[in-house]
This record gives C-alpha cells, sequence and structure tokens, in this order.
C-alpha cells in the first residue's frame, strides 16, 4: 500500500473532482439548483436560500483544489499527502455541514463522507512515508 498511495491518493483526489467540477458549476450557473434537479426547498432551515455558495465551495475546494492535489500526488510531491489531509477533512466537513442543513436523503453522502475518511487515511501513510 505504501508503494502505491500517492497513485491511490491521486485517484481518490481526481474522483471527487470530477463530480465536484460540474456540479459545483452548475450551482453557481444557475443558483437556484434547476439545472441538478433540486429546488431551494431543501435548503429551507439552512444557512443558505440559494445553491450560490455551496456551488462555489463545491467547484473550488472539492473540484479545482482537488485537480491539483491529484497532479501534486501523481507527480509524487513531498507534500502531496499534507494537501490530501486538508483536501479529506474538507470533504468531510461539506459532508457533516450538508447532512446537518439538509439532512441524509441521498446514498452518496455518507459514501463521498467514506472516501473522505479514505483519502485521510492514505494521506496519513503518505506523509508517515515522507517523513514529513
Amino acid at each position: 500500500m505504501k508503494k502505491h498511495a500517492s497513485l491511490i491518493l491521486g485517484l481518490i483526489q481526481f474522483f471527487v473532482a470530477i463530480g465536484a467540477v460540474p456540479a459545483g458549476y452548475s450551482m453557481i450557473v444557475e443558483p437556484s439548483g434547476s439545472d441538478l434537479g433540486m429546488t431551494t426547498a431543501i435548503l429551507e432551515g439552512s444557512p443558505f436560500s440559494s445553491f450560490l455558495i455551496p456551488g462555489i465551495f463545491l467547484f473550488t475546494v472539492n473540484g479545482i483544489f482537488n485537480i491539483i492535489a491529484a497532479v501534486l500526488s501523481f507527480r509524487k510531491y513531498r507534500y502531496a499527502g499534507l494537501a490530501g489531509l486538508f483536501l479529506g477533512f474538507a470533504l468531510l466537513i461539506w459532508i457533516s455541514v450538508q447532512v446537518y442543513s439538509v439532512g441524509l436523503n441521498h446514498f452518496l453522502q455518507p459514501s463521498y463522507f467514506i472516501i473522505g475518511l479514505f483519502e485521510i487515511f492514505i494521506s496519513i501513510i503518505l506523509i508517515r512515508k515522507n517523513k514529513i
């Protein structure tokens, strides 16, 4: 596992990014959520009145930052593990806030939470391997 930690981490980050970039972009372009088949009614009781702010976070942190981190991981950059650790925790926070705000209403929520935990786990292996 240690030998392939950079590759595994990069694949996880790329997987997260390919889901986050188009969804986040759709939320930014159409903050009502209609492009994704959602309505702002699910945001009732949350701190958000539209999907704009969540879309910006999703697009930037879970999307663009994960693409950059995947490149760092694939290139075996010394600090790729730290980037993965940060982004793994960001994904856990994203999912936790989402579930708290709109409820647990899709199988992808716990799936991405588990992916975030796995990203953290692989990042720790990589950090220990690089002795940072």
